[in-house]
């Protein structure tokens, strides 16, 4: 065995590879085992060729005006199809939770008469939309994209951080991790039977199609962003790329006879989904900033017409709130 578990040392925190007792978890006998015939200074070499890897092809995040690879630990956190089971569905059920506190919070608002939220803690979020209220996506979905932290405590269950049902990103990311890890570790994926994630956005497509308007039997899908400035522009890009839509700024859109127009070459073509990366705040300067430049003026009209869907919903983030995160149990 190499030196890179020499002198490994245990911590109190639950360790996703070893057991303190047995050795190497059964998920990562493998990964355990490929590690092993490293030394420090090879696994050292290839996180070194990942991140060169990454910054070549412009998988990058901005920080601070400054172009860094994304960070990526070279060693893979595998998840059991057991623990995938368990998770999977326990992850959609609360995603359909959140959908439908959303649709009572923008309707009739029975968790607060029932007395499950108070009303305060609802309206005095600063992601509670009053624009919002009364507008019913065309098939009832508001969270089309959702971001579910996940941690494993002490004793080996599974707990949510945080929900992220506003405008979720990171998952271009894990399309090129994916990427990256199979050239950096061949040797894992050939002894591993690894689910693939590169149908992502074929699904996520799909699910924006099933989200146009009724009446419209061939829509046009479009990804709004704040532009090439935004420190998340690459997954946009990435995103519009894979699903083979145009990507737009707000300069591009535009509002007229209640519907949303997408301005083009051949002139002005009909929008009926936006996938839309800008905040809430910036997305209709009529209905919220005013000074906003990274929206089109009437999208919230349009949205409440039923002429175009907006995904994610506007509003989403009172579900997300951290106060309001306290009461998604009851």
């Amino acid at each position: 065995m190499a030196d890179l578990f020499d002198d490994y040392p245990p911590g109190q925190a639950w360790d996703e590879m070893l057991d303190p007792e047995s050795g190497p978890r059964s998920a990562y006998t493998k990964v355990h085992a490929a590690l092993a015939e490293l030394t420090a200074g090879e696994l050292q070499a290839r996180a070194d060729t990942l991140a060169r890897t990454y910054l070549t092809q412009g998988v990058t995040f901005d920080f601070a005006g400054e172009e860094r690879p994304f960070p990526l630990d070279v060693v893979p956190r595998v998840i059991g199809r057991d623990d995938w089971d368990h998770v999977a569905p326990g992850v959609a059920q609360r995603v359909r939770a959140l959908e439908a506190f959303l649709a009572d919070v923008y309707g009739q608002q029975r968790a607060v008469a029932d007395g499950v939220i108070p009303r305060s803690v609802i309206v005095s979020s600063t992601h509670f939309h009053r624009a919002a209220r009364g507008i019913q996506p065309p098939n009832g979905v508001r969270v089309h994209v959702s971001g579910i932290d996940l941690v494993r405590d002490s004793l080996d269950g599974w707990r949510v951080l945080e929900d992220n049902v506003r405008v979720p990103s990171g998952v271009s990311y894990v399309l090129s991790n994916r990427r990256a890890m199979t050239q950096t570790f061949p040797e894992l994926f050939a002894a591993l039977r690894i689910r693939p994630v590169s149908d992502y956005p074929r699904r996520l497509l799909a699910a924006l199609i099933a989200a146009a308007p009724s009446g419209v039997d061939d829509p046009t899908v479009v990804v709004l962003t704040p532009g090439v400035f935004n420190s998340a522009y690459f997954e946009h890009s990435l995103l519009a790329r894979t699903m083979g839509v145009e990507l737009v700024e707000g300069r591009d859109l535009f509002c007229s006879g209640g519907r949303v127009y997408m301005r083009t070459t051949q002139g002005r073509r009909r929008v009926d989904v936006i996938y839309r990366r800008v905040d809430d705040e910036f997305l209709d300067p009529v209905a919220f900033r005013s000074d906003s430049l990274l929206g089109s003026p009437g999208l919230m009209t349009c949205a409440r017409n039923g002429t175009v869907t907006i995904a994610n919903a506007v509003g989403n983030g009172v579900a997300d709130d951290k106060l309001v995160y306290t009461y998604v149990p009851d």
